[in-house]
């Protein structure tokens, strides 16, 4: 293992130095933290003051992690992940962020406690959070029927009636993925027309499992206490009220990075931090992104892991070659 080069020094005027500091928890900022704590570097994790772990640690039962044939809880993984970086040498801040400067050769944040630190390199890995659709019984039944993630739970309602929330692409592409479960799809969208695109649209009318509510919003979810049973609407074109029988609702009405600190000094699309082709650089020379803040498409623990794998690499050539 290499030799430990990131001892913590603080200057006269308070500023903490380390040699590279993880802005983020969650898979991609774990799997940074170990590989980079691994190479010696010893790393800061500023892991966010509310969740800690990211969005897994308000799942329940993940089955497509690897490595878990039985499945893991959300939580009991991020646990799992952090104590494996701890073992290696990351050490952690459980603060946010408030701003940063990370255009000069140090890179500069402050967190909302006030601690200031300077470091060489930066891998952001902040994560996304998926739009809550704000209707009560939403948080009582997330995980029991409420989803924001058509691929990682889908397979739960095998047979079962599903409602797909949104007007988007992303709510095509859930609809018809999870046509491959349930026995039946309803997509809910609160206009007369979709927002996604034509051709994906048309492949959903196609599918024969899959029937549309338009017009229509969701006020509440219900349930029994324990599950999803079904969904109050109402029309938003005639003000009619009805109720909706299914087994789950999933949310697709879009997703936000956290990216409002950076203050757009990275360059973004679409919120999203973009990186240097299949790397994690990004515009500015030693700042890296991993996880779903860099990526809009796949948004799983698996891939983001991956990403944090690379982000700790690129950091790692970087801060070598720096030396």
């Amino acid at each position: 293992m290499a030799e430990n080069t990131n001892d913590t020094t603080e200057n006269k005027d308070g500023v903490v130095f380390r040699d590279v500091i993880i802005i983020g928890s969650g898979p991609a900022g774990y799997t940074a933290a170990l590989y980079l704590g691994r190479a010696g570097y010893k790393p800061l994790v500023i892991t966010g003051a509310l969740n800690p772990g990211g969005e897994l640690v308000r799942t329940t039962t993940v089955e497509n992690f690897p490595g878990f044939p039985d499945g893991v809880q959300g939580p009991d993984l991020m646990d799992a992940m952090q104590r494996q970086a701890e073992k290696f040498g990351a050490e952690f801040d459980y603060d946010d962020v408030a701003s940063v400067d990370l255009t000069g050769d140090i890179k500069k944040l402050t967190t909302d406690s006030g601690t200031r630190y300077g470091c060489r390199a930066v891998i952001i890995a902040t994560g996304s959070t998926y739009r809550k659709l704000g209707a009560p019984g939403e948080q009582e039944y997330s995980g029991h029927g409420v989803s924001y993630c058509a691929t990682c739970d889908g397979f739960f309602f095998t047979g079962k009636k599903i409602a797909v929330l949104g007007g988007g692409d992303s709510a095509m592409t859930d609809a018809d993925f999870l046509s491959r479960f349930g026995s039946s799809v309803t997509v809910i969208h609160r206009r007369d027309q979709f927002r996604a695109s034509k051709a994906m649209v048309d492949r959903v009318k196609a599918n024969g499992k899959v029937s549309f509510l338009m017009n229509t919003v969701v006020t509440e979810i219900l349930g029994d206490g324990e599950k999803v049973t079904g969904l109050a609407l109402e029309n938003t074109a005639t003000g009619e009220e009805s109720t909706f029988s299914t087994d789950a609702i999933f949310i697709a009405i879009g997703s936000d990075p956290q990216t409002a600190f950076l203050g757009g000094q990275v360059e973004l699309d679409h919120g999203y931090i973009v990186t240097e082709g299949s790397s994690s650089r990004t515009n500015l020379p030693g700042v890296f992104a991993a996880g779903d803040v860099a990526d809009p498409i796949y948004r799983q623990a698996v891939s983001a892991a991956g990403m944090g794998c690379r982000a700790a690499l690129d950091a790692q050539r970087y801060l070598t070659e720096d030396e």
